[in-house]
């Protein structure tokens, strides 16, 4: 199913650029952590059908199974399916999120930590959602990750740059519109992609057809710490920090800082 899949973002994951983006910088890891631990507590201790649909190459698949639920994943990237099977209780298969071929309420959850990102279309999105409710049995969850459309400001801030005339007005374009394009940044460093205003992917929910969806920030305003990496390395800073972004996760005057949000509701 890799022709459902834009060119240039085919071409991106397909030359690995996702292969260790959640562990190679502490950016990475900051969002592993904090997407596992809100996870964890939406799922509960009890074994789970989980559908990963866009799972990349099994980052998440990986440890779910290892927690004792049963995980497919779904995705268009040949190369992301072949790494995803390999993994020990995983299994991996080519597909479309718009176009789920799994059965009717078949899942007791489905995780879209991926396919909105390059979703393009309001409706194209919705429809993703859909399907993923579709799939999902009666009271399972539906759990979507989305890039915060501030975030690449608010990155360009952490390492100072503004001294870039084109980079300034690519950084607007990107605040005003939602999309990054990679041919006016300039750099191979990601691909084609949508950014989601605080509550756009409530929104999204709701036209799928989903009740009382709710928004969590996924790092908070701890992605934009200096020594992140310390902090995650001192047991003790860590846990306070994690501690703090807990308690804010869901705090609303804050989601627009956060890097990523995961949104979700029950069918």
């Amino acid at each position: 199913m890799s022709e459902s899949i834009d060119g240039n973002v085919l071409d991106y994951y397909e030359r690995g650029g996702e292969s260790d983006r959640l562990t190679r910088s502490a950016h990475g890891r900051l969002e592993f952590e904090r997407t596992r631990a809100i996870l964890s507590s939406l799922l509960g201790r009890r074994p789970q059908r989980i559908l990963d649909v866009g799972g990349g190459m099994g980052v998440h698949a990986r440890w779910l199974a290892e927690d004792g639920h049963d995980v497919t994943v779904i995705d268009p990237v040949p190369s992301h399916v072949a790494a995803a099977a390999r993994l020990p209780g995983v299994t991996a298969v080519l597909g479309d999120a718009r176009r789920l071929e799994a059965p009717l309420g078949s899942a007791d959850a489905v995780l879209l930590f991926g396919p909105l990102y390059h979703l393009m279309s309001h409706q194209d999105r919705v429809t993703a959602i859909r399907e993923a409710a579709r799939v999902t049995r009666p009271g399972g969850l539906i759990a979507a990750a989305t890039i915060s459309r501030y975030a690449a400001w608010l990155d360009a801030a952490r390492r100072a740059s503004f001294g870039d005339d084109t980079e300034d007005a690519v950084l607007r374009l990107v605040a005003q519109t939602g999309v990054i394009d990679p041919h006016r940044f300039g750099s191979p460093n990601f691909t084609t992609a949508y950014t989601h205003l605080p509550g756009e992917a409530d929104a999204e929910f709701t036209h799928a057809g989903l009740a009382a969806p709710a928004t969590v920030a996924v790092e908070g305003g701890a992605w934009l710490v200096g020594d992140l990496g310390a902090i995650l390395d001192d047991p003790v800073a860590r846990e306070r920090m994690m501690a703090g972004l807990r308690a804010m996760e869901r705090e609303p005057t804050l989601l627009g800082v956060s890097s990523h949000l995961l949104t979700y509701a029950r069918r």
